[in-house]
């Protein structure tokens, strides 16, 4: 990490944390949040697979 990028942020859910103590309404903004992430996640991985592949068919001309 370089000491000029901004510190993570941290959402407070541990994955594999017992969940008995966490209320409904909370549970589903655990869901949420999650799901939220996932999406984004998915978005970066697209761009850079888009971005593997041109540089593959760039090198393979």
């Amino acid at each position: 990490m370089d000491l000029d990028d901004p510190p993570r942020k941290t959402t407070g859910i541990t994955i594999g944390e017992n969940l008995d103590a966490i209320s409904l309404a909370e549970l589903v903004q655990r869901i949420e949040a999650l799901e939220s992430e996932i999406s984004r996640i998915r978005a970066e991985i697209q761009k850079k697979q888009a971005s593997k592949n041109a540089a593959d068919a760039f090198f393979r001309n």
